[in-house]
């Protein structure tokens, strides 16, 4: 004979507790990575819009090479307000994303000494190499340093960095030995 009991098909009052908690917690989950997921979706936007590096420094146009990595959190912080950078100065300017994680780019990432990310690397509309910056650019950086770019003037510099971001132009790079600035590499965050 089967009992058909309520108590076997009730829930205990601590599993009912700890099922709230978790379906909280998820939902909490959901919400956070939420942005975490855009931001990606944003670098694979831009990375799968990018020119091939060799056609975009030979087309004419200024050329940024962004260096990024899909675990790089500042990576995706920067995503949005390269985007709308990109936007506003779509047809004058190419941007072509290069992810360290790749290794059809290790001989970019040698030539350019990439030792965080994400760095810019900016060329004039010859494919001359201009300077680069190193961290998270905001929007109004980014757009003051593509403007620069597009006008072939000097590359701003800012008084404040972003996240100990560096923009290093032509001319103070020529201060440094060998124009090589050196670290372990793009994949070691400290």
């Amino acid at each position: 004979m089967i009992d058909n009991s309520n108590s076997d098909n009730d829930l205990g009052f601590i599993q009912k507790i700890f099922l709230v908690f978790l379906s909280l917690f998820l939902v909490a989950l959901l919400f956070f990575s939420r942005s975490g997921f855009k931001a990606t979706a944003i670098l694979n936007q831009l990375a799968k819009n990018s020119l091939e590096p060799d056609i975009a420094l030979s087309n004419g146009k200024p050329t940024v090479f962004e260096f990024y990595a899909d675990w790089c959190e500042a990576c995706k912080e920067m995503a949005p307000d390269m985007v709308n950078a990109e936007k506003l100065n779509s047809n004058k300017i190419d941007i072509v994303l290069l992810n360290v994680d790749n290794s059809r780019w290790f001989d970019l990432i040698d030539k350019y000494d990439i030792s965080g990310i994400p760095q810019l690397t900016f060329f004039d509309d010859k494919g001359k190499f201009k300077g680069f910056s190193l961290g998270v650019r905001k929007y109004s950086e980014l757009n003051e340093i593509f403007i620069a770019l597009i006008n072939n003037s000097e590359l701003p510099s800012f008084t404040k960095f972003s996240n100990s971001s560096q923009l290093i132009s032509k001319e103070n790079s020529e201060k440094l030995p060998n124009n090589i600035i050196r670290s372990e590499g793009p994949r070691y965050h400290s």
